[in-house]
């Protein structure tokens, strides 16, 4: 059994940094393991414009280690006022590789999204005509619908009307949940993909709600039955191009995952490549990881692949209980849980 796993240094191509003195904690955080990372911007006010993710992408450059070669890929945030030309020059910037459509309420910092996605279609054709990457939170907001059944009625509500209008445009189903998801990046053609997080490859809504509910394991979308996470796993498992990393890594302050109210989101930064090594392991399928992981996002962007590389090796350790981002105390994802893999010093 090899006691040491060495892959192309991998990309995180769904990631929340936050902002502020966050920062100094969750840029080192994925800097130590992936050389780019898709980063949201669901920030207080939103990153609109190509002019707020130049102003975001510096401090998140401020914030991370001399020695790291990392790269911010930055993401502007949709909303009902966005134009056609904001579209442009965010293609323009050379800075800016997709645009997040939040459904107004969907997940965190989302009240500024889109209220109607069947009323934006000419910025879906404004992203067809520059290139740019659709990156979607897949769900409905409405009250009357059921949150397990939000992305299955997002699909077929909208998604299906705007990958037949719009042949041309990128597709990312983000964060995929469901076999609905699953099914419909599988119908569709190799501009249609789909990231992958940890939770929800290694969970399901047992793992949120027996024996007690379970705060750090709450994320939006909400983990779904098993037979959502064996397709997502089946997905995986079979080396479909169109499915790949992206950890949607979310961190919040202790107080504020353990509360009445609790946020939603999955701090994983900490040790997102482990976990996803001890899930390819546990299926006897490391060989592949590298591809998942390193080659098959980068080939949907249209970027290189990496061509540095990072090590894990076969070593038992435990996830620490706390980790302490920017002067604030959180739980990392999985806190506690011993995992057989860890990355080399």
């Amino acid at each position: 059994m090899s006691q040491t796993l060495t892959l192309t240094r991998p990309d995180d191509w769904h990631l929340h940094f936050r902002d502020g003195e966050q920062l100094r904690g969750t840029v080192p955080a994925t800097a130590a393991t992936f050389r780019r990372a898709i980063v949201m911007p669901n920030l207080t006010p939103p990153v609109t414009t190509a002019e707020r993710a130049l102003a975001y992408r510096q401090r998140i450059m401020a914030a991370a280690p001399a020695e790291a070669d990392f790269e911010p890929l930055m993401v502007i945030y949709l909303t009902d006022a966005t134009s056609p030309a904001d579209i442009a020059e965010a293609a323009a910037s050379g800075i800016v590789y997709g645009a997040k459509l939040y459904p107004a309420g969907a997940t965190t910092n989302s009240d500024s999204g889109v209220r109607d996605p069947a009323a934006i279609y000419h910025l879906y054709e404004a992203l067809e005509k520059h290139d740019l990457p659709l990156l979607l939170h897949g769900e409905v907001t409405e009250s009357e619908i059921d949150i397990f059944d939000r992305e299955k009625v997002f699909i077929d509500r909208y998604l299906n009307d705007i990958r037949e209008k719009f042949p041309a445009l990128r597709i990312v189903l983000e964060h995929v949940t469901t076999r609905d998801g699953i099914e419909f990046v599988q119908a569709h053609q190799r501009l249609t993909a789909a990231t992958v997080t940890p939770q929800h490859l290694m969970m399901n809504r047992n793992d949120l709600l027996v024996g007690g509910v379970r705060p750090h394991n709450y994320c939006l979308p909400i983990l779904k039955r098993r037979e959502h996470q064996l397709a997502i796993q089946q997905a995986v498992l079979s080396g479909d191009s169109r499915f790949f990393l992206g950890t949607d890594s979310a961190p919040h302050a202790q107080d504020k995952k353990e509360a009445a109210c609790g946020c939603a989101g999955c701090y994983s930064a900490p040790a997102a490549l482990p976990l996803y090594a001890t899930f390819f392991d546990q299926h006897n399928a490391l060989d592949k990881l590298e591809a998942f992981a390193s080659f098959f996002g980068p080939d949907f962007y249209r970027l290189p692949r990496n061509s540095d590389s990072v090590t894990l090796i076969r070593e038992s350790w435990i996830i620490p209980a706390h980790v302490d981002v920017g002067g604030v105390t959180m739980v990392p994802w999985q806190a506690g849980i011993e995992v057989p893999w860890k990355m080399a010093d």
